[in-house]
């Protein structure tokens, strides 16, 4: 097999570096990831993010270091639940809907299923966020 310049170049070019995004700061876990948080580095790391408009608005899931590339599983949606919130339980079962108040036990975003204590019965049961933050118990 003869090897030909834009062959070459070509194998080149599949091989080069693409540009992952990184931390131009330290990001905290749970706070919300802006533009000018960000920066570029030319790097070939598997499963890293390369888009800005992939990561902005979303919440660190973990500390997310400068230089260090983001992976999809470092940010998530922002939660609208956190921990020990008091929040609405629904319960719908035909034409019947119950409400009352729950404790939640963990945190999480609009369509996540989260923990939560009953306040009047102390049982602990597992719902769906809504996207108001109330919780419906299937």
């Amino acid at each position: 097999m003869r090897l030909t310049l834009p062959l070459i170049l070509a194998l080149l070019a599949q091989t080069a570096a693409a540009d992952i995004l990184v931390p131009a700061r330290l990001i905290r876990a749970k706070e919300i990831v802006r533009a000018e948080d960000l920066v570029t580095n030319p790097a070939d790391v598997p499963g890293a993010l390369s888009q800005v408009d992939e990561i902005v608005g979303l919440e660190a899931r973990v500390a997310l270091y400068p230089g260090r590339p983001v992976r999809p599983g470092d940010v998530g949606p922002p939660a609208l639940v956190g921990r020990n919130d008091v929040v609405t339980l629904i319960f719908n079962s035909g034409g019947l809907t119950i409400t009352t108040e729950g404790r939640a036990l963990g945190r999480g975003a609009h369509g996540e299923h989260v923990r939560v204590m009953n306040l009047n019965s102390r049982n602990t049961v597992t719902g769906k966020i809504r996207s108001d933050g109330a919780v419906v118990v299937q």
